[in-house]
């Protein structure tokens, strides 16, 4: 075997025993075995909110479980392989065998982040708002561009996406949106992209063809289930209704069914148009506004631990998380971490992994990034 594989087959093994000594591996086996009996009780689904409760630690279980037991037999079974390659001379087969060794060590990394979402609120839904910055047309324009490549994103994980409000543009782009991203890890994955986002490029509506830079902002906050109490007292929120606007189909300039709630003491505004029925969006509402709440107060409790400053600053200059340059140059830079690519439409498709991920690690293990902004 290559030195080069060697190497990476040894750090991926490395990598997955580290997985199994953070599950706690015969306390973990111990747990699935007695969630399995659990399902199995006759009595198991009369309370259906703890039956779902047990199901998802299941699942989630059984699924990491699974994960690293076939990793170490894929690792076992592609030295083997190459073993069986190079005593029979058959290059194609040594190849099959390393590339299933880079594909387990790909995973094993994927998954060593994912140990660092053990916040409190880390597995659950995330919404996500998306807002334009000073410069009209063309800030609109590069909201909506984010817009999508967060989606893109989502839809790379499997997650499931609703827009729950959506504020169109004069001319073109967004002003504003709101998705709800569903899916195992949503918010744990998603809460390192709030801040800002800035975008030099030339303009598409600049008949001069000059270079303009644009700022929008992405702001992430967790969905609030059953397990998490948030007070809100009505009488600190005024309450609108509106007619929705943007897509949605020919009910959406009918009837003032929008609602938004303005909640005075902190100055939190959160609005949804998704559904018809203004009870409904009502109801929405409410549980955007406590999940804002919810996320202030755990962004509260961070910078208290970490004397930090909010990640949430204004849409403009000096407060950029990461820029995206098109013209004249190709290039995406963190600015937190200084994670690079050279190749923006990538990015701008859905591929964040390498920074979201670094910027966890970041987050956790600390030690601020010295890195330059980008002309």
């Amino acid at each position: 075997m290559r030195a080069e594989i060697q190497s990476l087959a040894e750090a991926a093994k490395q990598s997955v025993g580290l997985l199994r000594r953070h599950l706690d591996w015969d306390v973990a086996v111990k747990r699935l075995a007695e969630l399995n009996a659990l399902s199995e009780s006759p009595e198991f689904w009369n309370d259906a909110d703890a039956a779902q409760k047990l199901m998802r630690e299941r699942t989630d279980l059984e699924e990491r479980i699974s994960a690293i037991e076939r990793m170490e037999r894929d690792l076992g079974d592609s030295a083997e392989l190459i073993e069986m390659g190079e005593a029979e001379g058959d290059a194609d087969i040594v190849k099959e065998g390393e590339e299933a060794i880079r594909a387990v060590a790909a995973e094993a990394g994927r998954r060593q982040i994912e140990t660092l979402l053990s916040g409190e609120a880390d597995s659950n839904d995330t919404y996500l708002e998306v807002h334009s910055g000073a410069g009209g047309t063309e800030s609109q324009d590069w909201a909506s561009m984010l817009l999508r490549m967060y989606t893109r994103w989502a839809e790379r994980k499997g997650f499931k996406v609703d827009v729950i409000e959506y504020t169109a543009g004069e001319e073109a782009g967004i002003k504003g949106a709101t998705l709800q991203i569903k899916g195992h890890n949503a918010y744990g994955w998603l809460k390192t992209e709030s801040g800002v986002h800035r975008l030099v490029r030339i303009s598409p509506f600049d008949s001069n063809a000059r270079r303009h830079t644009s700022f929008a902002s992405a702001w992430v906050y967790p969905v609030v289930d059953d397990r998490i109490q948030v007070d809100v007292n009505e009488s600190d929120c005024r309450i609108d209704t509106f007619r929705a606007s943007g897509a949605g189909g020919q009910h959406v300039n009918t009837t003032d069914s929008a609602v938004r709630i303005t909640h005075i003491p902190t100055g939190i505004v959160v609005a949804c148009q998704q559904e018809r029925s203004q009870h409904k969006n009502r109801a929405t509402a409410w549980n955007m506004l406590r999940a804002r709440l919810y996320e202030a107060e755990l962004q509260k409790r961070e910078e208290k631990a970490n004397a930090e400053t909010a990640s949430k600053t204004d849409i403009g200059w000096g407060h950029q998380l990461r820029s995206y340059v098109l013209q004249p140059y190709q290039l995406v830079k963190d600015l937190r971490t200084g994670v690079q690519s050279t190749s923006p439409d990538d990015v701008l498709d859905g591929d964040l992994d390498p920074f979201v991920e670094a910027a966890l690690a970041h987050r956790v293990y600390g030690g601020a990034a010295e890195v330059e902004d980008i002309d």
